[in-house]
């Protein structure tokens, strides 16, 4: 009840924001340096972030010093952490007009049709305006970008992705880091003939079982085939896509994820692998501090390492080709962008870098240097010094890229097929007809 209503919920969303024309005028998302005296008021950002996060953390104390200067000025948060919860207020709020001064977003086809209709300030601009574009890290950038390119997201955040895993369980099972992803399935079956759990997984969110997903078909076609199955210009019963089908019904077949792995949330699956119990865990650099640093139960500290997303001998994407994101970025409306937004955006930025790398966290932009803190282990350093050799092709999350209908559907039919609860087959044509049917509405 609880999928329907929230399709139910992006539906109607969908279908108003197709039709609105009251509320909110949009106003010209290319002007970026509007003229006029900058008064201080009250402005808002919309956000889908940890409340007591680095990101949030940060801008509040900005929000503060900017307002030493600019009496009358503050910076209200209005905050929901979970995503599902969250894209429901931001699509409704959107579909009525009320979307807030600042807004977060991934780069979605839903985000794009607001871009469309000129209410998302062009991002690139307003970077270079305020003079801080050169400084971001082109990924960083490109992550934020829609299929045209165009930029209307702005990152705050610069995430690597990679399988950690605990060296001693390996060894214990007799098996090595994968070459290739096809060398999965068997090293899961090895795992379990040893009593060990092969990958800690958060099923209950969705999107981390959905990262599975995209693996193969970037691996053997590259960017382009997400960009082109979420239009339906591609399909599951392509090579690349049956790839993708079929190892994921082989990683079902060898166990490869815990028991109850659907119902268990990211405390579970973090707790899993850090406690020595899992032997594999994929989740970004944001866990650096629980995975890297003197904080990790001792019993595993030491044996725990990482690899990337394997490239096989098949493979068109490079090694350092994969899931490096900038997290979802902030937009800013258009209808209320005045001289004030951009004077708090301005000082905000030229900051932020600064204060974000100081906390140990890579920052989205390159002139800053990570502090690395003194209870890290080797592994932190070697973690933050790989983001200095990445390929320019970025393995985009597929929950950001296809329409939210289908992209509901495939999160609860990839269940299904891990657990074997529906075939390749059954997978392949449901996914098909659902793309076929929703992603019009959408990619026009």
């Amino acid at each position: 009840m609880k999928n329907f209503t929230a399709i139910a919920a992006t539906a109607v969303a969908a279908i108003v924001l197709a039709a609105c024309g009251g509320g909110q005028k949009a106003g010209d998302a290319s002007d970026v340096d509007p003229k006029g005296d900058i008064v201080p008021r009250e402005i808002s950002w919309l956000l889908s972030r940890p409340a007591d996060g680095a990101v949030i953390t940060i801008m509040r104390k900005l929000a503060d010093d900017y307002a030493k200067d600019h009496a009358g000025f503050k910076l209200n948060l209005i905050t929901t952490p979970d995503r599902p919860s969250y894209i429901q207020k931001y699509e409704t709020l959107a579909a009525a007009n009320k979307l807030p001064e600042l807004f977060d977003t991934d780069a979605t086809p839903f985000a794009r049709k607001l871009a469309k209709q000129g209410r998302m300030l062009d991002a690139e601009k307003l970077l270079k305006s305020v003079g801080v574009h050169d400084d971001y890290r082109p990924n960083a950038l490109n992550y934020q970008r829609f299929d045209d390119g165009s930029l209307h997201m702005i990152p705050f955040q610069f995430e690597l992705e990679f399988f950690w895993y605990n060296k001693a369980l390996l060894r214990q099972a007799d098996v090595e880091p994968p070459k290739s992803l096809d060398d999965i399935p068997a090293m899961c079956t090895a795992l379990r003939k040893a009593g060990i759990t092969p990958f800690a997984l958060n099923g209950q969110d969705q999107w981390p079982l959905e990262r599975y997903a995209a693996y193969q078909p970037f691996r053997v076609a590259g960017p382009d085939y997400v960009q082109k199955l979420k239009k339906g210009e591609a399909t599951f019963a392509d090579p690349a896509g049956q790839k993708a089908v079929t190892w994921l019904s082989e990683l079902g077949k060898a166990q490869c994820f815990q028991e109850g792995f659907s119902s268990q949330g990211y405390s579970d699956a973090q707790n899993l692998f850090t406690s020595g119990k899992a032997a594999l865990y994929n989740i970004g650099t944001w866990e650096l501090a629980s995975l890297a640093t003197d904080e990790l139960n001792p019993a595993v500290r030491d044996e725990i390492d990482y690899f990337t997303v394997p490239a096989g001998p098949d493979s068109v994407t490079a090694a350092n080709e994969y899931v490096v994101s900038s997290g979802i970025g902030m937009a800013v409306n258009s209808a209320t962008f005045d001289p004030l937004v951009r004077d708090f955006l301005k000082f905000a930025l030229e900051r932020y870098p600064a204060e974000y790398a100081a906390t140990g966290a890579l920052s989205p932009t390159k002139d800053v240097r990570t502090t690395i803190p003194a209870n890290a282990t080797p592994l932190y350093r070697k973690a933050i010094e790989q983001s200095n050799d990445l390929g320019s092709k970025l393995a985009m999350p597929w929950d950001t890229q296809l329409d939210p209908t289908s992209n509901t559907r495939l999160q609860q039919e990839l269940v299904l097929l891990v657990q074997g609860g529906t075939t390749p087959a059954e997978f392949t044509s449901t996914m098909d007809s659902t793309i076929a049917q929703n992603a019009p509405k959408f990619f026009k």
